[in-house]
C-alpha cells in the first residue's frame, strides 16, 4: 500500500489498483472532498460486518434490500477516544426468526472486529530514497 500526498489536507492510499482518498473537514484545515481517516476506519467496521451479514443471507436466498446496520459510537471522555462501537443489524419483519442469533454470529466474523481485538503491533520507520 502507498499513501501519498495532495491538496491542503489531502491523505491519498493506493492500494490493489484502487485509490481510497481521504480529507479533513474544513474546520480542519481540510476541504471536504471525501472522508477523514478515522471516519474510513469507523465505516470499515460496519462495512466489514456487512459483507458476513450479506454473505450470510445470499447463501440462503434471503434478501438483504431492507436489512440495515446501524453503527453507532460512544465517546469516552476521560480517554477522548470511542470508547464503545454499536452494530445494530434491523432486519424487516419477514425476516426468518431461527437466523436472528446466526446472522449476528456472522456479523461477528469481521475481520476488522477480530484484529481489534488482537491488534497488530505497528511500527513506523523513516527511510532516505
Amino acid at each position: 500500500m502507498e499513501i501519498y500526498f495532495e491538496g491542503r489536507k489531502q491523505v491519498i492510499a493506493l492500494h490493489n489498483g484502487h485509490e481510497i482518498r481521504t480529507d479533513q473537514p474544513v474546520q480542519s484545515g481540510g476541504e471536504d472532498t471525501a472522508p477523514a481517516p478515522f471516519d474510513l476506519f469507523l465505516a470499515s467496521i460496519g462495512t466489514c460486518a456487512g459483507i458476513y451479514v450479506k454473505s450470510f443471507c445470499d447463501q440462503r436466498g434471503i434478501p438483504t434490500e431492507e436489512i440495515r446496520i446501524m453503527q453507532s459510537m460512544e465517546f469516552n471522555p476521560d480517554t477522548r477516544l470511542i470508547g464503545r462501537i454499536k452494530l445494530d443489524i434491523q432486519l424487516p419483519q419477514d425476516f426468518p426468526d431461527k437466523y436472528r442469533d446466526a446472522v449476528i454470529n456472522a456479523a461477528n466474523l469481521c475481520a476488522v472486529k477480530k484484529h481489534l481485538h488482537n491488534p497488530p503491533e505497528i511500527e513506523v520507520a523513516a527511510t532516505t530514497v
